[in-house]
């Protein structure tokens, strides 16, 4: 261009601009590293813009992305993040301006090692690993508890020491392995199977004593959050760093802030359980007391009442009452039964007054016939006919003779 521009010559800013896009464009795709200044995020666009920043030689340029690919670091990083973009230079001729198109974002250092871990815990709790239906309750009293750590370790020192404190006859299964370095998500995760699978231990406990959030990388390792999601026996996470939350706390049945916190939250006190223990027998013998002293005031209240303070009375008076209702009785009976007779005596005498014998004793007599028919007319008798004649000292039999009149 040096030798084709002139003053008299010179080449116009469309054509410059050209040409700075076409070398631009030879560069190709480039890894660049620098401090995000600016961030813009507008809800619902498509792209995303940043402005990176070199610190040291205060030099800027702007970065566009697809929010797809934003998306992978997005809770990760923020204004003041140092981050590494694999990015196209894109020359822009319009407006003269330069450009990064960025297809990968990563964090540098630390910051690539939870954005990683971040993914990673997107994508186990989309999976349902984090669940809290899924937690399980820890037993009351564990017959035997599963330790993992670290061989000779301050936490392993820190549960045995303070469950046994708590509960001297509790006893422990202990799987000693590496909790840091590459082999430790492995040997960690086997320990927990193997006493996963054993039926005498109620609980497994995961101990160690804390660390940089590099040291407890292990406790993040994919493998061994699916084995303690797949382990049957309440597994309980002590790692012990509280700034930084392993993926291991998410998925354990319980957390612990320390070992020396697992130990309390595993095994009961048995100072305190017999406390309880002493309080509830206390209670339970107030409530017998207090519940016979009111049934015996009950009690005393019904048989102060007359019916029960004395009872031969009450028999008394209704033998009394029985006595003077049998006399009543009887008399009434007495006096029907004299009415009765009174009323006989007047009815036979009337009867007898009435009676045909009374005019057979006057000399009375009565004509039957053989058939029983009484003669009252003379015409009703013919002559010779044999009648029987009933007078009041007996019957005696007449013959019917024609009439002297």
């Amino acid at each position: 261009m040096a030798n084709t521009s002139s003053p008299d010559a010179p080449i116009p800013v469309g054509r410059v601009s050209a040409l700075i896009g076409g070398w631009i464009d030879r560069l190709g795709e480039i890894w660049v590293e620098g401090q995000i200044a600016q961030l813009n995020r507008r809800p619902g666009a498509g792209m995303v813009f940043l402005t990176l920043r070199d610190p040291e030689r205060d030099v800027s340029l702007t970065v566009t992305c697809f929010r797809s690919v934003f998306e992978q670091v997005a809770e990760a990083v923020q204004e003041g993040s140092r981050i590494v973009v694999h990015a196209k230079p894109e020359w822009y001729t319009a407006r003269g301006t330069l450009s990064l198109r960025a297809t990968e974002i990563r964090l540098v250092g630390l910051g690539e090692l939870l954005a990683r871990l971040e993914q990673l815990k997107r994508k186990l709790g989309a999976e349902g690993l984090f669940e809290t239906a899924r937690k399980r309750p820890l037993p009351f009293l564990p017959h035997r508890i599963g330790l993992v750590t670290g061989r000779g370790s301050a936490a392993e020192r820190d549960v045995l020491e303070n469950a046994r404190r708590r509960w001297p006859a509790v006893r422990f299964e202990v799987r000693n392995v590496l909790v840091q370095g590459p082999s430790a998500a492995a040997q960690v995760a086997s320990a927990v199977r193997e006493l996963d699978a054993m039926p005498e231990v109620d609980v497994i406990v995961v101990a160690r004593g804390g660390g940089s959030v590099e040291d407890l990388l292990p406790f993040s390792d994919e493998e061994l959050i699916r084995t303690v999601a797949a382990a049957g026996t309440p597994v309980v996470s002590a790692i012990g760093h509280e700034p930084d939350q392993p993926l291991l706390d998410l998925v354990a049945d319980l957390r612990a802030s320390t070992p020396t916190d697992a130990a309390k939250r595993v095994v009961p006190d048995v100072g305190e359980e017999l406390a309880k223990v002493h309080q509830l027998r206390d209670r339970a013998r107030r409530y017998v007391v207090h519940r016979v002293e009111r049934e015996q005031a009950g009690l005393a209240g019904v048989r102060s009442r007359p019916a029960l303070a004395a009872p031969h009375r009450a028999l008394a008076e209704r033998g009394e009452e029985v006595t003077a209702l049998l006399e009543r009785a009887r008399r009434m009976l007495g006096h029907r039964l004299d009415h009765a007779q009174t009323d006989l005596g007047h009815a036979l005498a009337r009867v007898v007054a009435l009676s045909p014998l009374a005019t057979l004793e006057r000399g009375y007599a009565v004509l039957q016939r053989p058939d029983g028919t009484v003669v009252t007319y003379p015409q009703q008798a013919l002559v010779g006919e044999r009648l029987h004649a009933r007078v009041a000292g007996g019957g005696l039999d007449v013959t019917v003779e024609p009439s002297q009149d």
